[in-house]
């Protein structure tokens, strides 16, 4: 069970997000002071230095540890710093760096790689091979159990990952992340020939109230988290589609509950019903060669194919892209082959 542990880590449960509304009998005080008070194991040093990285705000603006605290001020705070849970072990585990620079490190990560310790997964993952890597930087000695993370991708996901290599570098990719103004760009393969070349898919997700394991689609606002995906067909290959999926928001198996709620889901998803035969002949033949792309694809078909954002330091714009891992590629391979034959037979 430890692959589902590692997908069900929420990724809100990289941050934390603290909001206080001052009472009306509020004296003035300054926020480092008023947020010391509030928040338990949280140094006020700490506090003053997601201040001045833009991360606590009053009514929604950005303050310094000075401001001055005033009756009903709605008070927020965000710190990518969740406490220590377990102890970590730097690994020399081989990864893919794609970029590096002495604010933050790309990476490309494989499938079957998961990405942060959790239960049943407390060694062998992304963050055990960044301790090692970055083992000289100051971020990575602090005991934080997910270091340098702002975001993540599921266990049988592939593709780029930005990892902080600093504090400052921490704390400004996390705000970029909450208000959604990074680009993130999947590639999927799909069960079933889509009806509309492009689309969005818009509803909120949560933890399914009947199996723990799944999340779920919603349409009530009032349950679960808002949630968007844009979707382009890439690619038509009879009983499935290759399309890009772009992330609004980026809420747990995002992709996969969306694309499973419109009836098109991932191709060998076990979680999500596409480790069936959806769509085809009933032909053993047909059987074969679908279970032929399941041995050379055992996972999900989703890869994270691009990933944007402002340079922490820097504020250039970067913007990395990332080739389709082998396994999709033998199976896209497969259904072209398979596909042309069929509309040869049909000519």
């Amino acid at each position: 069970m430890a692959e589902e542990e590692e997908d069900f880590n929420e990724q809100s449960e990289l941050y934390e997000h603290y909001r206080f509304v001052a009472d009306k009998g509020q004296g003035f005080l300054r926020i480092d002071k008023f947020l010391y008070n509030k928040l338990e194991d949280v140094s006020r040093n700490k506090i003053q230095q997601v201040a001045n990285d833009g991360n606590i705000r009053a009514n929604n603006i950005p303050v310094k540890p000075n401001y001055k605290v005033k009756p009903h001020d709605v008070i927020t705070i965000f710190l990518p710093y969740p406490q220590r849970e377990v102890e970590l072990i730097p690994q020399d585990i081989p990864i893919q760096i794609v970029y590096e620079d002495d604010q933050i490190l790309i990476v490309n990560k494989e499938p079957g790689m998961v990405v942060h310790p959790g239960h049943g997964n407390y060694t062998g993952t992304l963050v055990n091979a960044l301790m090692h890597h970055l083992k000289d930087e100051p971020l990575f000695k602090q005991g934080l159990v997910r270091p340098g993370l702002v975001h993540r991708i599921d266990k049988n996901t592939s593709g780029l990952l930005v990892i902080a290599k600093t504090e400052e570098a921490l704390n400004n990719l996390a705000m970029q992340f909450f208000e959604r103004t990074t680009q993130r760009e999947y590639v999927a393969l799909v069960w079933g020939d889509m009806k509309e070349d492009s689309g969005t898919i818009t509803g909120n997700i949560a933890r399914d109230l009947k199996d723990r394991m799944k999340m779920a689609f919603f349409k009530n606002p009032d349950q679960g988290k808002h949630a968007v995906t844009h979707y382009q067909v890439l690619e038509r290959l009879g009983y499935v589609n290759l399309i890009s999926c772009k992330l609004e928001t980026g809420r747990t198996h995002q992709i996969r509950v969306h694309l499973e709620y419109i009836g098109h889901p991932l191709f060998n998803d076990e979680r999500y019903g596409g480790d069936r035969i959806l769509k085809g002949t009933t032909f053993s033949k047909y059987k074969q060669f679908v279970n032929n792309c399941f041995h050379v694809l055992p996972r999900h078909a989703l890869h994270a194919k691009s990933l944007g954002f402002m340079h922490p330091t820097t504020q250039k714009e970067m913007l990395f892209d990332s080739e389709l891992p082998s396994d999709m590629v033998e199976a896209l391979e497969k259904w072209r082959r398979y596909t042309a034959a069929r509309n040869d037979i049909n000519d």
